[in-house]
């Protein structure tokens, strides 16, 4: 067995680890049995102190890459916690998911994942083999978290780095955005405000605006 089989074949076991670990830490910390009663998430939180960010961390973690939405974290943290904690965790989180749900296509069940993608994301590809940081950046900021796009990138010619950076650059606008207003756009039981509408619509068209502009600077500068 060569040196690169071996050491592909300990990354993907690690990875396995990870997830089943994480797994294990949410059973253990009860997080399964909070999203049916956000009120008693959020309590649970506030009185598990520096714990508390712990397990929103691990379960954000774990849990968005296999089917739990991301939004579900990024809204209850600015109605839990102060708009700069709440923005700290969720990237924290969001980078988190995107870490293992990416891995976990490119290492563990890169053939299975690639078969389901979408046709919507494979019209990318082209673009991600041409300008590979700024398509990631664009589609963070367009489809933000989804876990069919964690696994595109996964089953993608993108390097890890510049999936992590990009996603990265891509996430902070919106995530600072819905922390910092979190409060005025959700009621306490993490449901959407009647007058909230306009901030949301600001929202989309900022991140659209950014995406065109990184769209933009692609085509001026070609690979």
């Amino acid at each position: 067995m060569s040196p690169t089989t071996r050491s592909l074949r300990g990354a993907r076991l690690g990875v396995v680890v990870l997830v089943v670990l994480t797994l294990a830490a949410a059973y253990h910390f009860g997080i399964f049995a909070w999203f049916g009663e956000p009120r008693t998430l959020a309590a649970t939180l506030v009185e598990m102190g520096a714990r508390g960010y712990l397990a929103f961390i691990l379960a954000y973690t774990v849990l968005q890459p296999f089917g739990v939405p991301g939004t579900i974290f990024v809204v209850a943290a600015p109605l839990i916690w102060p708009w700069q904690t709440a923005f700290t965790l969720s990237m924290i989180g969001t980078m988190g998911a995107s870490v293992v749900g990416f891995s976990f296509a490119r290492l563990v069940a890169k053939d299975w994942v690639s078969a389901r993608i979408p046709a919507r994301f494979r019209k990318y590809d082209e673009s991600l083999e041409r300008h590979s940081f700024q398509t990631v950046v664009v589609l963070r900021l367009i489809f933000w978290m989804p876990q069919v796009l964690h696994s595109f990138f996964g089953v993608s010619k993108v390097g890890f780095w510049t999936h992590f950076w990009g996603s990265l650059v891509g996430y902070a606008p919106p995530l600072l955005l819905v922390s910092y207003l979190g409060g005025e756009m959700f009621d306490a039981s993490g449901q959407l405000r009647v007058d909230a509408w306009p901030i949301l619509v600001g929202l989309l068209v900022a991140s659209l605006l950014i995406a065109a502009l990184a769209r933009a600077r692609a085509r001026r500068h070609p690979s």
